[in-house]
């Protein structure tokens, strides 16, 4: 196994917390690769009027380092 890295990525959806965390590997994924894990640390909702609006997960996101 090489050396691992970790970063926190915030993401949001519309749909829920699983697309939130869908949504944070994808963006990642953009520009990182070997990507290995990714750790839902919190999650947290936006409300407005008296409805969930916003689903949001602050993700920490695993991925190797090659050299």
């Amino acid at each position: 196994m090489g050396v691992l890295k970790v970063i926190e990525v915030l993401a949001n959806s519309s749909k829920g917390w699983e697309d939130a965390a869908q949504n944070a590997v994808k963006h990642a994924s953009k520009t990182i690769k070997d990507i290995k894990s990714v750790f839902v640390d919190s999650q947290s909702c936006v409300v407005e009027d008296g409805k969930i609006t916003s689903y949001r997960v602050n993700a920490k996101i695993t991925f190797e380092v090659n050299d």
